[in-house]
């Protein structure tokens, strides 16, 4: 019988042996290592976190932006005909720098054929034609083409009246991350921007929702400079004295991002919004209508009326007023455009004017 010719792996005898013999020269030789790199670990957190602290939001800022356009069937609110407003004209006016507001302009109804094919400029001229002007601040999240948003620039057009619709920084095509300064200083913009081309017309402001907070802070704002609004219309206005907002309102903005809200959470901690409603009508001058539907589930109807009457204690009843909407007609936060009683009540208010 053949023997087989067995080999033997002398190679990793050896490197074994040398393994066991050299063992703690190696060791002793990866502490310091170790500890040359734990340093410089320690060293690039201590200067990467406040950097990352302070680009991260503006960071998120441009990609989610970025990401919201993109959205391959977001509506196209350069075209405000698409939504059935065939009387309107879209632009883009700049609040302060670097931020660019998309606004849509409707003129009266009456105006509508005198419209068709018209440019900027006509329409600019057209808020001097004596119509009042209404200003309307919309709510949280969404866009000016939502709607009910496009509900009340139809019904205030009908009525023969101007509308002007912006979208806050961050909302809908408009640029920026959305902050309670950021809104406010947008408002004021358009205001003035409304007002040095409006000439004698009465320019209302219609708040909704969170565009109840912004009127009442720009509302306050201009106060400082003399300027006194014609006319204010508050619509399921909430108020942080009397309600509690768990949640910051702008999240929206982050959560399209699984993870975003969980891990930046501290960057936006303390840049809750405040919006002081309460606070700011205690200063207030204009009218004042407070509409408000019974059933509305985002804001109480309790809290409407405790709000109505911190403003008419400033100011007075007979300038102050609060309109209901019964509960059954489910117009919950943001149907009320929808009531047929609706055309009269702002007529009458315009009217007091």
């Amino acid at each position: 019988m053949k023997r087989r010719n067995v080999k033997h792996d002398d190679s990793s005898l050896d490197r074994k042996d040398r393994r066991a013999a050299g063992g703690g020269r190696k060791e002793g030789t990866r502490s310091p290592w170790w500890s040359k790199r734990g340093l410089l670990a320690a060293a690039a957190v201590c200067i990467l976190v406040p950097v990352t602290y302070k680009i991260i939001p503006a960071l998120i800022q441009d990609i989610i932006h970025t990401y919201r356009l993109s959205v391959p069937f977001f509506e196209d609110l350069s075209q405000p005909a698409d939504f059935s407003l065939n009387h309107t004209i879209n632009m883009y006016l700049t609040s302060e720098e670097g931020i660019s507001l998309g606004v849509w302009h409707t003129v009266p109804e009456s105006r509508w054929k005198e419209a068709q094919g018209k440019d900027l400029l006509w329409y600019q001229n057209t808020l001097n034609d004596g119509n009042p002007v209404f200003i309307y601040l919309h709510g949280n999240t969404g866009s000016r083409a939502a709607p009910h948003r496009v509900g009340v620039a139809k019904l205030l057009s009908a009525l023969g009246y101007h509308v002007v619709v912006p979208d806050y920084r961050g909302f809908g095509d408009s640029t920026g991350e959305p902050t309670e300064p950021g809104l406010t200083t947008d408002a004021v913009h358009v205001y003035k921007w409304v007002k040095a081309r409006s000439g004698d017309s009465l320019v209302v402001i219609w708040g909704h929702s969170l565009g109840t907070g912004v009127s009442s802070n720009t509302a306050v704002k201009l106060l400082e400079e003399g300027i006194v609004f014609d006319g204010v219309i508050l619509e399921g206005a909430f108020n942080t004295d009397q309600q509690h907002l768990p949640y910051n309102m702008f999240s929206w903005y982050y959560w399209k991002f699984p993870g975003i809200m969980r891990l930046f959470s501290l960057l936006w901690e303390g840049k809750m919004p405040v919006f002081p409603t309460e606070h700011n009508l205690k200063k207030l001058k204009s009218p004042i209508v407070f509409l408000h539907a019974e059933d509305d589930h985002l804001v109480p109807i309790e809290i409407a009326r405790r709000t109505y009457e911190v403003a008419a204690k400033a100011q007075s009843k007979d300038r102050v007023k609060l309109v209901t909407f019964d509960g059954s007609l489910g117009y919950l936060h943001n149907g009320l455009y929808r009531d047929p009683k609706l055309p009269g009540i702002l007529k009458e208010f315009v009217k007091s004017l």
